[in-house]
């Protein structure tokens, strides 16, 4: 059923729980994950001309591939690939699921709700509205601690 599952990763603490939950459904179907860090140059086109895109360029794309080796780590002898891309996180992941032949998106959400969710915005929400692939979401949840842990799992194949 499933030949390619995408997940995208922040390189959040949580995420290695969804890469887990990923790696099972890909053992079992026999399909590569595809890991995909999005550096989010939306977020820094207003920024002042003084500012070194060169060097901010290198620190974010240093922390992508860090996700992406800590993602290829959880996923242990599942086969995977990696991508580090530029843009808008959840235009960037829908656009890389179509083109990729992705199955499945298995993606972490941080379960904001009320304010936070208003301000800061929601890239699985928006991932989830705008796929035409299924989408799978791990809610990863804050611990007492303040760490974050994968919780549940919740399907969705809804494209409006």
């Amino acid at each position: 059923m499933y030949e390619r599952v995408l997940v995208p990763t922040d390189g959040s603490p949580g995420m290695d729980s969804v890469v887990a939950h990923a790696a099972s459904l890909a053992s079992v179907h026999g399909a590569t994950l595809d890991f995909v860090y999005v550096v989010n140059t939306a977020a820094f086109a207003n920024l002042p001309m003084e500012t070194s895109w060169e060097g901010l360029s290198s620190t974010l794309r240093d922390e992508g591939e860090a996700a992406l080796d800590a993602a290829a780590e959880a996923a242990g002898d599942v086969p995977h690939e990696r991508h580090l891309l530029e843009g808008g996180p959840s235009r960037e992941i829908t656009a890389y699921a179509e083109r990729s032949g992705a199955d499945l998106v298995v993606m972490g959400t941080h379960g904001r709700g009320g304010i936070d969710r208003i301000l800061l915005g929601s890239v699985a929400e928006r991932v989830v509205r705008s796929s035409a692939v299924p989408v799978l979401t791990v809610r990863v949840a804050e611990t007492d601690d303040g760490d974050e842990e994968a919780a549940t799992a919740e399907t969705s194949t809804d494209d409006a």
